[in-house]
């Protein structure tokens, strides 16, 4: 399989409609975190069936300094903006009604249970330097090392973006690695795509917007273009850097 491809028989937009209209089975709660997270299955008879993670809006705990009510729409702008930049890091991801209301369901990935960030960075370097790069613009607040999954076919996920796209600086990651760093040519070369694709009629920032608030995409905007004028991997900018647990 080439990389970046879901490890689904389904091409990518028939995977999406399957996500968006496939009959919701028994949800089963994940034990960790601190928001309700669900395992289900979804089926439709013409597309066959898939694992899934919901996460349902009501399940989501108040945060101080994110607006109630927008984890899960993180989580899809976390998909729009991987795949608009042509990286395939966070799994297909839609936004749909499931048992418990409107929340965020994406494609399970079947990974390796002993892999993370720790154990995958020296052997997956480059696709680790993508991520790093990925959460310096998604502004992500919770990069732990447990959020990096090896599936079967040596391709790297990314998941858990429900604190992403804040307005002001909030990166919190286990991934300071390559500080001072320059950030290779070719994932510039993305963002310098990434910017035209913003004023795209009916493009990128239009669907953003549908589930970011006006600031945060233009911040969003704002980090693209720090990023190619000075295109390092920057120093930790907060008091705690690192999110914990750090798995």
């Amino acid at each position: 399989m080439a990389e970046g491809k879901p490890d689904n028989t389904l091409p990518v937009q028939e995977l999406l409609k399957l996500l968006e209209h496939g009959e919701m089975g028994e949800c089963r709660l994940t034990p960790q975190g601190s928001n309700y997270t669900f395992f289900s299955t979804l089926t439709d008879d013409s597309r066959g069936k898939c694992q899934v993670v919901y996460k349902p809006c009501r399940g989501e705990a108040p945060l101080w300094d994110f607006p109630p009510g927008t984890l899960y729409q993180r989580e899809y702008a976390a998909y729009l903006l991987s795949e608009a930049l042509g990286w395939c890091l966070v799994p297909p991801t839609v936004v749909r009604n499931g048992q418990y209301g409107v929340g965020s369901v994406q494609l399970f990935v079947d990974a390796d249970p002993e892999a993370n960030y720790f154990t995958l960075r020296d052997t997956y370097r480059n696709q680790c330097l993508r991520i790093c790069t990925f959460d310096v613009v998604a502004n992500n607040a919770d990069r732990k090392g447990s959020h990096c999954l090896l599936d079967g076919m040596g391709h790297i996920w990314a998941i858990d973006h429900g604190v992403t796209f804040h307005s002001q600086h909030k990166l919190r990651t286990v991934i300071w690695d390559f500080i001072g760093e320059a950030i290779p040519k070719e994932l510039l070369n993305d963002m310098c795509a990434l910017q035209k694709k913003f004023e795209e009629p009916g493009g990128l920032r239009e669907e953003l917007m549908a589930v970011l608030a006006l600031e945060e995409v233009n911040a969003l905007q704002d980090r693209v273009g720090t990023l190619l004028e000075q295109p390092v991997f920057p120093s930790p900018g907060l008091e705690r850097p690192i999110p914990w647990p750090w798995l």
